[in-house]
C-alpha cells in the first residue's frame, strides 16, 4: 500500500470483472502490492462502513476489523465518487477494485473519467468447472443446476461489459496467473502503468485492508502476521488452506472433487460457454 499522503488525486482505477470464485481476491491483492496502488477489496461494501447494524465482516476491513487504520477513518455516502475519495484518503493514485458487478463497474468507470482519470478493466476467466466446484463446496444446500446457471449468467454479463468497455482492457486467465505469476504480473503492471517489483508476488509480506473478498486467500496472506481473526477459511476448505505452502499456485481441487455426475451436468449446460475459459486438462 502507498504511504499515506492526504490529497493525492486519482490517476487510474483498475477494475476486475468475472464470475465469483475466479481468483479476483488474489489478483487484487497482487496489484495492490504495487507502489502507488491500493486494493479496496470489493469496493461496493464501502456503503456499509461504520454501519453497526451490519456484521463485522461487511462493515469493516476483513483483516483489522473496526480498528483498521485505513477504513475506520472513512465513510461513504454512496453519492460522492468513491475512487477519488479513497485515493485522497490513502495517498494512492491507483485504486484496484474486485467488486466484479457490471453495473458497479459502469458507474465507477464514469466517475473515474469525470475525475480526469483512466479506468482500466480486467476480465478474469477461470475454468467454469473449478468455479462451480468451489460454489458446491461453499453452498452444498443449493441445487447444482442453480449454481451452473449462476455462472453462465455472470460470465455472459461480464463478457458483454468487456466488449462494450471503452478504455484499456485485458483478459486474464486465473490458471495462467497462478501458474506463471511473474510473467503475468509484469504484463499487468505494464497494462496498468504500474512499476513491477518482485515482492508483489509475496502477498503474505504486504499490508492488506480489503473489504469483502475470499476468506481462503486472505487467510494465506495474513496467517503469519498475527492478524486474520476475521478471515478464517470455511470448514470445508480449512485443511487445504492450513496445509498450503503459501506460494502462488493453481487451485485445481475441482479435478478430484467434482463428481462425474456434476461434471456431466456442467458439460451439458455450459460446456460450449466454457470453451473460452478452459485452461488445459
Amino acid at each position: 500500500m502507498a504511504a499515506r499522503e492526504a490529497g493525492v488525486a486519482l490517476e487510474r482505477a483498475i477494475m476486475i470483472c468475472g464470475a465469483g470464485h475466479s481468483g479476483s481476491t488474489l489478483l487484487g491483492m497482487l496489484l495492490g502490492r504495487a507502489q502507488g496502488a491500493f486494493y479496496v477489496g470489493e469496493g461496493a461494501k464501502a456503503r456499509y462502513l461504520g454501519d453497526m447494524s451490519k456484521p463485522l465482516r461487511k462493515r469493516a476491513c476483513k483483516v483489522c476489523g473496526d480498528d483498521c487504520p485505513v477504513w475506520s477513518g472513512l465513510t461513504w455516502n454512496g453519492q460522492t465518487p468513491l475512487y477519488p475519495l479513497v485515493a485522497s484518503h490513502t495517498g494512492a493514485p491507483t485504486i484496484v477494485d474486485s467488486t466484479k458487478r457490471p453495473d458497479w463497474i459502469v458507474q465507477r468507470a464514469a466517475e473515474t473519467r469525470a475525475a480526469g482519470a483512466t479506468p482500466h478493466l480486467i476480465l478474469l476467466l477461470r475454468d467454469g468447472r473449478a468455479v462451480v466446484n468451489s460454489r458446491i463446496r461453499k453452498y452444498p444446500e443449493r441445487p447444482v443446476v442453480e449454481l451452473v446457471e449462476g455462472w453462465l449468467t455472470q460470465v455472459a454479463a461480464c463478457q458483454e461489459l468487456f466488449d462494450a468497455f471503452e478504455g484499456p482492457k485485458r483478459v486474464v486467465h486465473y490458471e495462467e496467473l497462478a501458474s506463471e505469476p511473474e510473467r503475468v504480473m509484469r504484463g499487468l503492471c505494464e497494462f496498468g502503468a504500474l512499476v513491477y517489483a518482485r515482492d508483489m508476488l509475496d502477498i503474505a509480506g504486504g499490508e492488506h485492508h480489503p473489504l469483502g473478498g475470499n476468506n481462503g486467500t486472505q487467510f494465506l496472506a495474513t496467517r503469519h502476521q498475527g492478524q486474520g481473526s476475521l478471515v478464517q477459511p470455511g470448514e470445508r476448505g480449512r485443511i487445504y488452506y492450513e496445509q498450503h505452502a503459501g506460494r502462488i499456485r493453481p487451485d485445481m481441487r475441482w479435478k478430484t472433487e467434482l463428481s462425474a455426475q456434476n461434471a456431466a451436468l456442467f458439460d451439458q449446460m455450459a460446456g460450449a460457454a466454457n470453451r473460452a475459459c478452459e485452461w488445459g486438462e
